[in-house]
């Protein structure tokens, strides 16, 4: 355990990585990484950046099987790594466990980074003028989706700190290049920290609450064997906002210190950061990418 009965951590319970210079920290040669939701918007972003950093990249889809495998054939194509599409529901935790050990039986027995990006809106308005089983949707796929993925991970996270071997297949060989922690990002959002206007949004502002504690009380669980922390976009665009029409988007440029929307592309710079060895002593961080939303 990282903590003791008296609330004392244990020492010494992680190093730093041995390196006088910032860039090869962002390699993330040789290591596999999982990107859910990434068949479009900020998770096919985010699947790039971490390609072009070297990382051997699975990207899981729910429904955009063509978009998802047309997306991976591209990564792979442009940054000579391997990139596989899988359909996974994150909703149902045996499904996610299933498809987590798949993907790592079939990338060299290897786990190093997850990102936990599936997410949907909530669109109907105000809590009492929407209906619950939208609620029950939005927080499934928000909330109990990240739980289920960051368990599964974890659990190989786990085992390779205290093995240092692949598996599945490959199981009992040393890992190439050596495990040292794992990493696990969940993509949270701004509306975790405030309440959205003039679009009402309660069930979604709570379940990215949630999200930011969770990856919060991860790190502490996890501390030795991986990293947990949070991105929390702000607007950007993608298709997941296409519910809301021009006079509403006009309002959350108003409320934008830098007036515009932020582009995917605009988020990689963390989110790699995040899963490299550059930021081995952040955990339980969550990083704000929201123009300057939450400032004021």
């Amino acid at each position: 355990m990282p903590v003791t009965r008296d609330g004392k951590f244990t020492h010494d319970a992680t190093t730093a990585p041995k390196s006088d210079r910032v860039l090869p920290l962002f390699s993330l040669k040789g290591r596999t990484a999982i990107v859910a939701g990434a068949s479009s918007g900020i998770g096919l972003a985010v699947a790039q950046a971490l390609a072009e950093a070297g990382a051997n990249v699975a990207i899981w889809y729910n429904t955009r099987k063509d978009e998802a495998e047309q997306a991976a054939a591209a990564i792979e194509k442009e940054y000579g790594v391997r990139c596989q599409a899988y359909q996974v529901n994150v909703t149902s935790y045996d499904t996610v466990s299933s498809a987590v050990d798949t993907v790592v039986r079939a990338f060299n027995g290897r786990l190093d980074v997850f990102v936990a990006n599936s997410g949907v809106p909530w669109t109907k308005g105000a809590m009492l003028d929407g209906p619950v089983d939208m609620y029950d949707s939005v927080v499934r796929t928000n909330l109990d989706g990240t739980y289920f993925c960051a368990r599964a991970a974890g659990l190989h996270f786990r085992r390779q700190k205290q093995e240092g071997t692949a598996f599945g297949d490959a199981g009992g060989k040393p890992l190439d290049p050596p495990f040292s922690s794992g990493s696990f990002i969940a993509t949270a959002s701004m509306s975790g920290h405030i309440a959205n206007v003039p679009q009402l949004q309660a069930s979604y502002n709570a379940s990215k609450a949630a999200v930011v504690h969770l990856c919060k009380s991860l790190a502490v669980e996890w501390v030795g064997f991986a990293r947990a922390n949070s991105v929390s976009p702000g607007y950007i665009r993608t298709s997941i906002s296409d519910f809301c029409d021009e006079t509403t988007k006009t309002a959350w440029k108003d409320k934008i210190p830098m007036g515009r929307e932020g582009e995917t592309s605009e988020l990689k710079g963390a989110y790699l950061y995040l899963a490299s060895d550059a930021s081995s002593y952040t955990t339980g961080a969550d990083i704000t990418v929201d123009g300057g939303y939450c400032a004021p």
